[in-house]
């Protein structure tokens, strides 16, 4: 029986369309089971992935991170490397680090930004049916900008989740709200991006922020909608749920130990 050595950091990208999201359930395809079989495929005695961030079915990611216990002696690139011949096309190891053993990912996190994209077509387009939601109303960005500046600070977002979501403490501090147009989606520039950055999320909490924002922009919801939510936290004052596709987390951002390697690649 080989014990565990040490402790593998990795960076993981995937398109969460064909998933069930990130955690590893009874039926249906995780990120996490896809993760787990390429270690075991590689080092059959290592430990399971803990990731940092449970993401739904079909949000998509650019940078998950996970650890697990290795027992086989691997650089970085070895990992990087070998579990990538293992996974399929949707789910990639971007980057790994070698840490402590028995790292909890969820100790070193210290902030997430995710970003959303709308598209604005009155047509579907399928380059970006998997990566935004279409909508084909008319949207006031001026609005939707001003609307997500409320957003921002520290706040009780007990209103902010889905019922699903049974934690007793709400508070979360947001620390950016900012909405981008014109840079993606080619002529017209029919993308908008409207990132939102903070400390910690609650379930469901960015896409009822995006939903509400919208229907705000679209005149469905009055100016003034999140901030009489945030007092209240009452889920039936905001707007809709806006879909998962749209939907990226783009980075988590967390201290390494001072133990931790250099990563790979650099």
């Amino acid at each position: 029986m080989h014990a565990p050595l040490y402790g593998v950091l990795l960076q993981i990208a995937y398109l969460g369309t064909h998933f069930r999201g990130w955690a590893s359930q009874k039926e249906g395809r995780t990120v996490h089971s896809e993760i787990a079989g390429a270690i075991r495929a590689v080092d059959a005695r290592a430990g399971a992935p803990r990731g940092a961030s449970r993401t739904d079915a079909g949000v998509h990611a650019e940078g998950q991170i996970a650890t697990f216990d290795a027992t086989l002696d691997i650089p970085p690139r070895g990992w990087v490397l070998a579990l990538n011949e293992h996974l399929p096309d949707d789910v990639c190891v971007r980057r790994a680090w070698r840490v402590p053993l028995g790292l909890s990912p969820r100790t070193i996190v210290t902030g997430k930004r995710y970003v959303y994209r709308v598209l604005l077509d009155r047509v579907r387009d399928p380059l970006w049916k998997d990566r935004a939601w279409r909508v084909g109303w008319p949207v006031d960005l001026e609005k939707l900008a001003r609307e997500g500046t409320q957003l921002v600070g520290t706040h009780d977002f007990g209103a902010f989740r889905s019922s699903h979501d049974a934690r007793i403490e709400t508070v979360r501090t947001i620390t950016r709200v900012s909405v981008a147009h014109g840079k993606e989606g080619g002529p017209g520039g029919r993308i908008v991006a409207i990132l939102v950055e903070g400390n910690a999320f609650l379930y469901n909490m960015v896409r009822i922020s995006v939903g509400t924002l919208m229907d705000v922009a679209r005149g469905k919801l009055e100016e003034g909608t999140v901030t009489r939510a945030l007092g209240s936290r009452d889920r039936k004052t905001l707007g809709t749920t806006a879909p998962a596709h749209g939907l990226t987390l783009e980075r988590i951002e967390f201290h390494l130990p001072e133990e931790a390697s250099a990563p790979w690649p650099p």
